[in-house]
């Protein structure tokens, strides 16, 4: 019988935080596995605006995006339902880019420096014994000294390690429905615009390929009084926003039906379970309103990458490396997470938004703090 090949570290889940986590550990030279359940390219639910504290990492990783002619935005507009709008600038802001591309492009990277990258394979369960992980998987089992969760919003993982949050009773934050398009607009390429809607909010700003993204979160009761019908959505709550009216109209909607992602959770998560460490929306699922998800998991990748270097480098123990992990996430992240999960409770709750764009629009200060708040520094 062959024996099982040992890898330094093995990565659940092939978004952005699990590619970059990925890459920064080859490069230091270990033995990386990272499995993906779909195959690339593919499209997900995202508001596809990333903020630049993102550019410098992402350059020095190899991804040439100074090259890739992508839209840089530089102003935000954000409406009530009745229509009232607050409009401020963004600084450095952000630039557009479709999860399509840059998920495909890092993983060609990832390949490149040597990721045993596995796509189209589904992770079922993860077991820790004796210092090591058996991954168990569509493709056969795999083993790793490290593990780490970079899976997203949810996962079959999450019921079987029996995560608190799995099992809290389903409410307004925690039981969220996404949709996102692609489409053709005449739209200003630098500007950025969320729009509020009854039970909730939909984002639209370019992309790369001269298209723009247009996502959209609600909540699951709101989908079901609508007989769990995007069309209908759209056209009873949605279209009653008349800057979403407007785009709804007029946009040339580039595929027939939207991606959809349901059950989405909002719930605080902890960033080890099991001693797999968890990086991204598996670490604590990142509200748009807290600024920029992308970026946040992104960064924690490079803390965690750091780390394990250190842990391989035999400088701590694996129980520092939890307790350091940890910790730097909630100083890092905590802030920005609660910040986005308190607005995110009467966000699209139509008399509070029109009460909160009304009360914050005279106070352009207020606003740009609060901006600043949600947006982190180059990393």
């Amino acid at each position: 019988m062959n024996e099982i090949k040992k890898y330094d570290c093995a990565i659940v889940g092939g978004g952005l935080g699990g590619l970059t986590l990925a890459i920064q550990l080859v490069k230091s030279g270990r033995s990386v596995i990272l499995f993906e359940k779909e195959t690339y390219p593919y499209h997900k639910v995202c508001g596809e605006y990333i903020a630049m504290e993102s550019w410098n990492f992402l350059e020095r990783l190899g991804l040439p995006l100074s090259k890739m002619q992508l839209p840089k935005i530089t102003r935000l507009q954000i409406s009530s339902p009745n229509g009232n709008l607050i409009k401020h600038n963004l600084n450095p802001g952000g630039f557009g880019i479709s999860r399509y591309t840059i998920d495909f492009e890092l993983s060609k990277i990832a390949k490149a420096a040597g990721v045993i990258l596995l796509e189209n394979t589904k992770v079922t369960d993860v077991d820790y014994s004796e210092n090591t992980f058996t991954i168990k998987t569509s493709a056969g089992n795999y083993e790793s000294e490290m593990c780490c969760g970079a899976y997203g919003k949810k996962s079959n993982i999450d019921i079987k390690l029996k995560r608190d949050f799995v099992n809290k009773p389903l409410g307004k934050i925690n039981n969220v429905v996404g949709a996102k398009y692609h489409i053709k607009l005449n739209f200003p390429d630098d500007l950025i615009e969320l729009h509020n809607y009854k039970d909730g909010y939909c984002g639209i700003s370019k992309v790369d390929g001269d298209k723009y993204c247009i996502c959209y979160l609600t909540t699951a009761k709101n989908f079901e009084a609508n007989n769990n019908s995007i069309e209908q959505l759209e056209e009873n709550e949605i279209k009653k926003n008349p800057f979403l009216k407007k785009y709804f109209n007029e946009a040339e909607f580039l595929w027939e039906k939207p991606v959809v992602i349901s059950q989405v959770n909002f719930s605080k998560k902890t960033c080890i379970e099991n001693h797999i460490i968890m990086i991204g929306d598996t670490a604590g699922l990142i509200a748009p309103l807290c600024g920029n998800g992308m970026s946040m998991a992104m960064n924690a990748s490079k803390i965690l990458a750091n780390l394990l270097e250190a842990y391989f480098k035999g400088n701590i123990r694996r129980e520092q490396l939890e307790l350091t992990y940890t910790n730097l996430w909630k100083q890092n992240f905590t802030g920005r997470l609660f910040i986005g999960r308190t607005i995110q409770q009467f966000f699209g709750n139509e008399t509070l938004t029109n009460m909160f764009i009304a009360s914050m629009k005279p106070f352009p200060g207020l606003v740009k703090k609060l901006i600043r708040s949600t947006h982190g520094v180059p990393f």
